[in-house]
């Protein structure tokens, strides 16, 4: 028997206003960045979740001091000036993608002895693209398992450290890794200088974490094709850091407006939003929804449908919520240039096309996206695979289509505890049902 929920079709459009919690990328980049700086940081809009519960967690594990307001959304971070306090430490990071490759970066910074470990799936998510880096910029760190190139890893700072320096880095896999390595990079004691090799994925990110540094006071020259990066050295500034609500998060709202012909506005988020995943709604303009931009808030209009063929590599996050949108388009949809997608929390394309195909709907993979042909869907048991998003997406579907039940719903705690809770009261009360249901084994 799996903990299941089933979503109920709603009667009209879905109409309403909604403010989803603090990014979880922002965040977890946030934390990073206050720890490093010289003395406490308060932030404030912080998201509290799985993901970053494990981030504090690690930070704490690592000798800093992290204070936390949960009924105000503030966390007080006591910044060392790049200095790591623990000479040891045992880190466990589930199955977050952005905690271990950030603070593979920030252990290699310090003198101890670090081991850096997660769940199976995490076992099986490469890692040795920034771990060959930051080999190349001074840090020991090794793999516990030689023949693999993902965690556990061991990080040994007793005889060499992470100090700066030149290195080159692999762009295609995942864009947290440039990330980890940028952030960390003013604190060591020379200037660092990488060179990206191959395509960069979801540069936004990038550009995310860039503006973020520069916000805290980091000094980085680099060209507009963010193809090199030039981080001097000098520590981060301590204050105060506000974080914007979660874009991927807004996506699923967004496309709830997109599905049931409704209006949806999201406060918090404008075009000027840190986070590129806000340009998931010229997606939705491109399929015929009515898009409104304002200083702080976004408005989505859903119009009747039609498939688009594009490329979502800025976006991926939000690929699995177009992919549901799809479904109720006139012709077909492509997404392109997503090959990335395969790395994340489980592989994004495969687990997209085999549940759909479970609603009756025809879809087909290939090396880096999928194709998505309109279809009604009938009732099935959607597998989540672990994967927050998979079960925020499918959601979706059950607002149009009867029978749709998700298992494992919980999932979402990973970066948006309260999502179902949210739907519902932007559905006014009537697109939930809880309950049990038997279903075959992932």
């Amino acid at each position: 028997m799996h903990e299941s929920l089933e979503i109920l079709p709603v009667s009209g459009p879905v109409t309403g206003t909604i403010r989803p919690p603090g990014s979880k990328s922002i965040t977890n980049r946030a934390f990073v960045l206050a720890a490093l700086a010289d003395g406490p940081t308060t932030l404030s809009g912080v998201l509290d979740s799985q993901d970053t519960r494990v981030m504090i967690e690690s930070l704490r594990r690592l000798g800093f001091e992290v204070q936390q307001d949960l009924s105000a959304n503030v966390c007080v971070v006591h910044g060392q000036g790049g200095r790591i306090p623990a000479a040891r430490a045992d880190l466990w990071l589930e199955n977050s993608g952005t905690s271990i490759r950030f603070l593979t970066a920030v252990c290699a910074l310090g003198s101890g002895h670090f081991r850096l470990d997660g769940v199976a799936r995490m076992r099986q998510r490469p890692i040795g693209d920034i771990v060959r880096s930051l080999n190349q910029l001074g840090a020991a760190i090794t793999f516990e398992n030689p023949d693999s190139d993902c965690p556990p890893i061991l990080i040994d700072g007793s005889n060499s450290r992470f100090a700066g320096g030149d290195a080159d880095i692999s762009g295609d896999i995942s864009s947290q890794f440039l990330s980890g390595l940028l952030m960390a990079a003013p604190a060591c004691s020379q200037s660092v200088r990488l060179q990206v090799r191959g395509e960069l994925v979801s540069k936004p990110y990038v550009t995310m974490t860039l503006q973020m540094m520069q916000a805290f006071g980091g000094r980085v020259d680099f060209p507009d094709d963010l193809s090199s990066f030039h981080v001097y050295p000098q520590p981060y500034r301590s204050g105060l850091y506000d974080i914007e609500p979660d874009a991927s998060a807004a996506s699923y709202f967004f496309a709830a407006a997109a599905v049931t012909g409704g209006s949806v506005t999201v406060t918090g988020l404008s075009e000027n939003a840190l986070q590129g995943d806000v340009q998931f709604v010229s997606a939705l303009e491109r399929m015929g929804c009515e898009v409104q931009w304002q200083s702080d808030r976004i408005t989505v209009t859903g119009r009747p449908l039609h498939g688009i063929d594009i490329d979502m590599n800025a976006i991926s996050d939000t690929a699995q919520t177009l992919s549901v949108v799809a479904v109720f388009a006139d012709s077909p949809t492509t997404i392109r240039n997503v090959g990335h997608m395969r790395h994340k929390e489980t592989d994004r394309i495969s687990a997209v096309v085999t549940e759909l195909r479970r609603a009756g709907i025809t879809a087909e993979e290939f090396a880096d996206g999928l194709t998505i042909h309109p279809g009604k869907p009938h009732p099935a048991e959607i597998h989540t695979y672990d994967d927050h998003r998979m079960a925020m997406s499918f959601s979706l579907l059950g607002l149009r289509a009867s029978g749709i039940r998700i298992l494992d719903p919980d999932c979402t705690a990973k970066t948006y505890p309260n999502y179902f809770r949210d739907l519902q009261q932007l559905c006014s009360g009537k697109c939930l049902e809880t309950g049990k249901s038997a279903g075959a084994a992932e």
